[in-house]
């Protein structure tokens, strides 16, 4: 059996748990534990720096807290610049204020967020500086059999990184997202959502939101994300969870 065949045949696995008979028909919703949500209730460990050759995707990435009403849970986010960040929308969802942790210890707090119903994509905005390190978006997709990183804090704690490939493009299994997304063999958990995707050469290729129970994981290209970016118009701020504090963070 070629790799190509076996790639083809981890994909329509994949579809097949969702309810999807067989490509291209639109696969079925996923179950809301196929999204690595955030953690809830996170510890406020040290942070542990991963191994050497990925300090810049270190420095840009962040782990995202959300006090929201009647939770605490967290995601991953990176920085675009020094007082922007991306992340998911379903992690800044019904909070009532977003705190961020960088590599180093820092907590910063954020001044708004915006989201967008294009892509489960949002971003969010400081006044403090979130470092010296940002993305570089890459212009073109990652294609099939391309080798990824991704970067975050899963289950709110340590900052790690976990290695995979493209499987392929698909549409988006939770309907979350216009046009298709990409697979992933990276293993991922809760709390890696939101996290920065890094081809070879560490350029941001496209950000995570989602995974199958066959540890496949599920990114936002970064042709998509770039669009967006390019259109701010799509993106309207996100509202507090509570009334008393309209649109406070």
């Amino acid at each position: 059996m070629t790799r190509r065949t076996l790639v083809g045949a981890t994909l329509a696995a994949a579809l097949t748990l969702t309810g999807c008979a067989s490509l291209p028909q639109e696969p079925g919703a996923m179950p809301e534990d196929f999204v690595p949500a955030p953690s809830v209730s996170p510890g406020d460990g040290s942070v542990v720096l991963s191994p050497d050759g990925f300090s810049a995707a270190q420095r840009m990435t962040v782990r995202v807290r959300n006090v929201g009403c009647g939770f605490i849970a967290t995601g991953t986010g990176f920085a675009l610049d020094n007082h922007t960040l991306v992340t998911n929308r379903h992690v800044v969802e019904d909070a009532k204020r977003i705190t961020l942790t960088t590599y180093d210890g820092r907590s910063i707090a954020a001044t708004a967020a915006s989201t967008t119903t294009v892509a489960d994509i949002a971003i969010v905005t400081t006044e403090e500086a979130l470092g010296t390190s940002y993305a570089f978006r890459a212009q073109q997709d990652p294609t099939e059999g391309d080798v990824i990183t991704v970067v975050g804090y899963p289950n709110g704690g340590e900052l790690t990184t976990t290695t995979g490939v493209v499987l392929g493009a698909t549409t988006d299994p939770l309907e979350a997202a216009v046009g298709t997304v990409l697979a992933t063999s990276a293993k991922v958990q809760e709390g890696s959502s939101g996290s920065p995707v890094l081809d070879e050469s560490g350029h941001v290729v496209g950000v995570i939101y989602a995974k199958n129970f066959s540890d496949q994981s599920f990114i936002v290209p970064i042709s998509t994300l770039n669009s967006l970016l390019d259109e701010a118009s799509l993106f309207v701020p996100e509202q507090s969870c509570t009334s008393s504090n309209p649109g406070g963070l």
